[in-house]
């Protein structure tokens, strides 16, 4: 997870706002604000893998709605892909989810 504050020694940004590392954050948090992208982590937290036609059928969407939602979460690193021959297997990306809710849980408690 970027920083969200300078504090490089020295410099004239000391304590400024990192508005690019700011802007990141942002799209982080707001790529899990989606309640049908909640349902999709939730599935995959459940299942622990599973290839899109699973994750559309589950959820009763249409192909192409899941599709979008799963682009967005694996643009924020939420998810991770694993191919196998022609299908694609998504899974929860821990390592990045664990980052984000240090984050937050930083934000929230100053």
């Amino acid at each position: 997870m970027d920083t969200v504050i300078n504090k490089n020694e020295g410099s004239d940004l000391q304590g400024k706002m990192d508005y690019v590392a700011v802007k990141n954050a942002s799209m982080t948090l707001r790529s899990i604000n989606h309640k049908l992208r909640q349902q999709i982590l939730k599935l995959l937290d459940e299942n622990k893998r599973m290839k899109v036609t699973d994750i559309y059928v589950k959820l009763r969407l249409e192909q192409s709605v899941a599709s979008q939602h799963l682009a967005i979460l694996r643009l924020a690193n939420i998810v991770s892909t694993e191919r196998m021959g022609k299908e694609i297997y998504y899974s929860l990306n821990s390592v990045r989810i664990e980052q984000l809710a240090a984050f937050v849980k930083k934000l929230t408690s100053e």
